[in-house]
């Protein structure tokens, strides 16, 4: 049996999905999210009859070691922009333990910095653009690499492409993620500390924001699972891992009001008994949606509020307003489902006045938790492109803090400016009595209590 490793390799620990590639030292609530890309590759590497294994050496573990144990005849590296560098060692050192193991990168990096890439790591062999799941399969079936769509390779001394793969289509013809291969256990809930599974319920967002890559990595498509494809998912975490907290991951999860009320009826009448969190727009949400999802089990939305100015909404392609955004928080509120606010200062056009607006609007919003990113031109976005034309980005430009400290200035900031807002705006809004008190009153047991303590003292000392 051949084998295949799949690996997180030995850089900072981060959030290493495709639109988001946070580093996650600095960040205030982020909680641990388990490798599912590597986990669904894991699944159809097995389904192709591989053994597969799954390693992510940011927490943790020998990688030379592992190599020279199972030596592996693939190596999957996941590899994101803000560590490009670091995550592309693994396949030279592959190489040195493992000299005839194929070695593949995936990840969005691959959008604009292909050459960049293989200029980094000669000893990288394959690189694969877009989702990466029938791509891999045909890698393992053996078909020739030159008749791949979707795929960078090596040839002799060039590197050739043999232009993108569309999208997948029924996401229903996906494996379940292989979490036989990986530690559940580690993957929590940051307020109660239960285990939580992430679940995969669509791709694709039809509204490309300025700053973000979920339209790029994705497409503009909205590509659904079946509500039963989806409740067999549910059922095989309740059933054989005892997992019952969920986070409904999707670039865009209520879109469909139809699909997403069938969802939450159908969790309703299989009698499973969970909680689940998922993120949602500021305008496709209503009372009966509400009532219904929290009837689900639904205990907390995010929210991609971004910001409190609305100048700065529509220039970066929200196509939201602020009453939009009040009313949408209200109606959670409502409902008894906690809220989670996303805001970013730094963009392009942000001022002293915008930056200003939307701390102002945040602590308005009043939600149970918020966080303010610093704007990050990651490679691919239409920021990326912008910062390139109009020579925000120079020499000195870096990302390994992204979403942090800034990597660019605005036409009315300096990056210290914007960095020095993005550290105020979480204190005042952190640390004002009327937000302690309310959190205060929302504890419902000593683990969640020890996580906000932790939280709080983390905040305290930044």
């Amino acid at each position: 049996m051949k084998r295949i490793l799949l690996i997180y390799p030995p850089s900072p620990v981060m959030n290493r999905e495709d639109r988001c590639q946070q580093p996650t030292k600095e960040l205030l609530v982020i909680p641990p999210l388990p490798p599912s890309d590597l986990m669904y590759l894991a699944a159809v590497a097995e389904s192709a009859g591989f053994e597969a294994k799954i390693r992510d050496y940011s927490t943790g573990g020998d990688f030379e070691k592992d190599l020279r144990e199972f030596n592996p005849d693939y190596l999957v590296i996941n590899i994101a922009v803000p560590t490009l560098e670091s995550d592309l060692k693994a396949a030279g050192t592959a190489k040195k333990i493992c000299p005839n193991i194929v070695t593949i990168a995936k990840g969005a990096a691959f959008l604009t910095l292909s050459d960049k890439i293989f200029d980094i790591q000669k000893e990288l062999d394959v690189g694969i653009l877009g989702e990466a799941e029938e791509t891999l399969k045909e890698i393992l079936e053996g078909k020739p690499l030159d008749s791949v769509q979707g795929l960078y390779f090596r040839d002799g001394l060039a590197v050739k492409f043999n232009g993108k793969r569309p999208f997948i289509e029924d996401l229903d013809s996906i494996p379940f993620p292989a979490r036989h291969l990986v530690d559940n256990t580690l993957y929590r809930r940051p307020d109660n500390n239960r285990v939580q599974a992430v679940v995969k319920v669509s791709r694709g967002c039809p509204f490309h924001c300025f700053f973000c890559l979920a339209t790029p990595v994705s497409g503009v498509k909205v590509r659904r699972r079946s509500v039963e494809n989806i409740i067999a998912e549910i059922r095989e975490c309740v059933e054989k891992y005892n997992i019952k907290n969920f986070l409904f991951w999707s670039d865009i999860f209520n879109l469909d009001r139809e699909w997403t009320l069938d969802l939450c009826r159908k969790i309703i009448d299989s009698g499973l008994k969970i909680t689940w969190s998922a993120n949602t727009r500021a305008d496709t949400a209503d009372c009966e949606m509400a009532e219904l999802m929290y009837k689900s089990g639904c205990r907390l939305v995010s929210i991609g509020v971004e910001s409190g100015s609305q100048e700065m909404l529509d220039k970066m392609g929200k196509k939201i307003t602020l009453d939009q955004i009040r009313k949408t928080v209200k109606v959670f509120k409502s409902a008894k489902i906690r809220i989670y606010n996303y805001f970013v200062i730094g963009l392009p056009h942000e001022s002293e006045q915008t930056a200003q607006e939307t701390i102002k609007f945040a602590v308005e919003l009043n939600s149970d938790f918020i966080s303010f990113y610093t704007a990050m031109p990651l490679p691919g976005t239409r920021f990326y492109d912008y910062a390139l034309e109009n020579g925000l980005l120079d020499s000195e430009t870096s990302f390994e803090n992204a979403y942090f400290y800034p990597a660019v200035n605005t036409h009315y900031l300096t990056k210290e400016r914007v960095f020095e807002l993005h550290k105020s705006a979480v204190r005042r809004y952190y640390l004002r009595p009327k937000y302690i008190l309310m959190m205060l009153a929302k504890i419902r047991s000593f683990a969640e209590a020890k996580n906000y303590f932790t939280a709080g003292a983390k905040l305290a000392v930044k």
